[in-house]
């Protein structure tokens, strides 16, 4: 999710170079809802395949069927050699990606990924956009903007009976990736019940896999605690998310989301790092410790402790927000 919000940077540098410019997205069906809500994308076409499927003769029947819009370009942004089928398949004549998976054939544009230059995963994206010899100039990157359905705002406030008059703290407490990317549910309680005493209403989002963290989190708060995870979906938590006045999140999806809808985002780091998958806004506090054993990038803390997220306490939290 984080990966396709942050992919619209690209979509607006595009659209800069040229404002006429028409950009059709392919993704899983769960990025449709993201990708509707970005004003430069004209559609998302849903290749329907589960993680990790091959699915080469789905891949085929999707290509051949995008022939006939005669596209002019594709850009490949994993770097794997199954996602540059569909732009092979649909015999689009500039195909540009990195190096991988050997891609002789599938790409007619391979680079080499500089990762010392590169260092973002938004830069990785935006650099596919433009000319190598205009790489240089990487430095103001556009921020994603995803549009808000404020009727849609309006009916989740009413449906879900939250407070129109308390401003609200949304909490995405979600991990998929491992424990060590989750800031201990404890602490996520604790803040929530401080910022509850000080007069805010708290939101937890998530999908159905987060509904017993969000339990734990709010049990005993009151009526100003609000477990969302798998009650709301996607396009509900973009709009959720933009009349927050703060979110607290993970290193997740989420956050991006956060980022993207103009919510003050406190992004708690621990195995990754911010420098190499930032919340994409100027409206944001880091807390990471740094220690020296971090960013590990490893879904379980190998030391066994993971001091890293343990010791980042709700009151250091509390008092930046």
């Amino acid at each position: 999710m984080g990966d396709m919000v942050m992919a619209q940077s690209l979509f607006k540098k595009i659209k800069e170079r040229d404002r006429d410019a028409i950009i059709d997205v392919i993704g899983p069906a769960w990025s449709s809802p993201i990708l509707e809500r970005m004003e430069e994308v004209r559609q998302a076409i849903t290749l329907k395949t589960s993680h990790g499927e091959w699915g080469i003769s789905t891949r085929r029947k999707l290509g051949k069927s995008l022939r006939n819009e005669q596209y002019d370009e594709a850009i490949v942004l994993p770097r794997s050699w199954k996602s540059a089928l569909v732009p092979f398949f649909a015999n689009i004549p500039k195909r540009i990606g990195f190096h991988g998976e050997q891609r002789f054939i599938l790409l007619t544009e391979r680079r080499k990924l500089n990762k010392k230059t590169l260092n973002q995963t938004v830069k990785r994206f935006v650099s596919l956009g433009i000319p190598k010899q205009e790489l240089f100039s990487l430095k103001a990157l556009p921020n994603p903007q995803l549009n808000v359905d404020h009727d849609n705002q309006a009916a989740l406030y009413k449906n879900h009976h939250l407070d129109t008059e308390r401003p609200a703290v949304a909490m995405m407490a979600g991990a998929e990736y491992g424990p060590a990317k989750q800031w201990p549910l404890k602490h996520f309680h604790e803040l929530a019940n401080q910022l509850i005493r000080q007069g805010y209403q708290v939101w937890i989002l998530g999908g159905p896999k987060d509904q017993a963290d969000g339990d734990l989190i709010i049990n005993g708060l009151g009526k100003h605690a609000h477990n969302l995870c798998g009650a709301t979906k996607l396009v509900d938590a973009i709009d959720l998310l933009a009349a927050a006045k703060v979110a607290v999140s993970n290193d997740s999806g989420l956050m991006h989301v956060a980022a993207a809808v103009g919510a003050k985002v406190h992004g708690i780091y621990g195995s990754t790092s911010e420098l190499f998958t930032p919340p994409l806004t100027e409206h944001k506090i880091i807390h990471n410790l740094n220690l020296d054993c971090a960013p590990c990038f490893k879904r379980i803390c190998p030391l066994g402790h993971t001091n890293c997220l343990n010791q980042i306490t709700p009151k250091q939290v509390l008092d930046q927000i």
